[in-house]
């Protein structure tokens, strides 16, 4: 069994989220947000029923980066714009449960997210 690291988050809706990352995948090829790398972690907002929000990376935005910057994101990158994703949804959705359950990295928006960590 693997013991899972549970991490607070703070949400400008007043929410105060717990998480921790599930794993990655290949998004389904039938999946609205394919090709897409799927990062999935589990959420809770009441410490009592936890949720699926899945992260889609779109390969649009990884090949807007490597354009842009000459040399493609690392994996580490890659799940911390993911995690930032993640972050910017529980500050922006106010009930993550029913509505936000699916964000998406597009285009030119991974730029801002990984210009907080200063990744160029």
């Amino acid at each position: 069994m693997t013991l899972r690291r549970m991490k607070t988050y703070t949400g400008q809706t007043g929410y105060v989220y717990q998480y921790y990352f599930v794993g990655k995948r290949v998004a389904m090829p039938d999946d609205p947000d394919a090709p897409a790398i799927e990062y999935i972690f589990d959420v809770t907002a009441d410490r009592k029923t936890i949720f699926a929000v899945s992260v889609f990376l779109k390969q649009s935005a990884l090949d807007e980066w490597k354009a842009a910057h000459a040399r493609a994101l690392t994996d580490p990158e890659q799940y911390a714009a993911a995690k930032l994703r993640l972050f910017q949804g529980f500050d922006e959705v106010d009930k993550m449960q029913a509505s936000g359950r699916r964000l998406a990295i597009e285009g030119t928006a991974i730029e801002s997210l990984l210009e907080q960590l200063g990744v160029d």
